[in-house]
């Protein structure tokens, strides 16, 4: 079947909310034509607000970088669904690597929040990957799948098939270096594969599984060009509007 793009733009913690306004608005204005794919920015915290106000009426969405799962509560420091939803985010970044292994965010944790995104309307991008080690040890498809299945345990198999999962392999994340396409088809053909497994195929055929790590408008193309890798989670890539609208526009019948 053919499922519809989707390109997201992490752009962790930088930018003042006056840059992300500025970013925001280059992006809406190169990008909003296309309308053949899911285009999304994932701001800073404190700037969701006025970039879902910036962007108001354009097809764009807006990602927070990362949640709690309950809807309130005692929790210094952390934003809810309750909260995201009111504000007007439509996406949810879950699993980060970055939240996994400089603030323990563990395989458990992350699927709470995908169930409680799903309770609120927003759809989790759920990140999975393996480290280098992991990779040079031969263990990446078991560590995907252990990630992946921790993550949809909590999901009826509609929700499943809204959500978005990124396959990023932490080796290539900031660090210039990226799965060569087959490399990246390989897992996310096994990640598609274990879906199947877990939902059955017509919910797995749904499921759009983006490729994150060192994304740029250079290696856009070939990516997208395999079968089973549906779009891209973008890092250094999105904080500049024209690289991302490049991406973005990775082929030509975009809109």
């Amino acid at each position: 079947m053919s499922r519809r793009p989707i390109i997201a733009g992490n752009w962790k913690m930088n930018l003042t909310v006056a840059e992300g306004l500025a970013l925001a608005s280059g992006v809406r204005d190169r990008c909003n034509r296309f309308r053949g794919i899911d285009v999304v920015v994932g701001p800073a915290a404190m700037a969701l607000h006025p970039i879902i106000k910036r962007l108001d009426g354009s097809a764009i969405g807006v990602a927070a970088q990362n949640c709690h799962w309950a809807d309130k509560g005692a929790y210094t420091g952390e934003l809810s669904p309750v909260q995201l939803a009111e504000v007007g985010c439509t996406h949810v970044i879950i699993g980060h690597s970055e939240r996994r292994t400089l603030f323990g965010e563990t395989d458990e944790n992350v699927g709470k929040k995908a169930r409680a995104l799903h309770d609120h309307g927003l759809i989790p991008i759920i990140c999975i990957g393996e480290t280098l080690a992991e990779r040079e040890a031969g263990a990446t498809i078991d560590v995907v799948r252990r990630q992946l299945d921790a993550a949809i345990a909590p999901l009826e198999g509609d929700e499943l098939a809204r959500s978005v999962v990124a396959y990023e392999p932490v080796w290539a994340i900031g660090t210039g270096k990226t799965a060569t396409p087959e490399q990246a088809q390989e897992v996310h053909a096994a990640i598609r594969g274990r879906l199947a497994e877990a939902a059955g195929k017509d919910v797995a055929e749904q499921v759009r599984i983006q490729y994150g790590g060192s994304v740029k408008p250079t290696n856009i193309r070939a990516l997208m060009a395999q079968p089973d890798i549906d779009g891209a989670l973008v890092g250094g890539a999105s904080l500049d509007s024209d690289s991302f609208a490049r991406i973005v526009s990775f082929k030509e019948d975009a809109d």
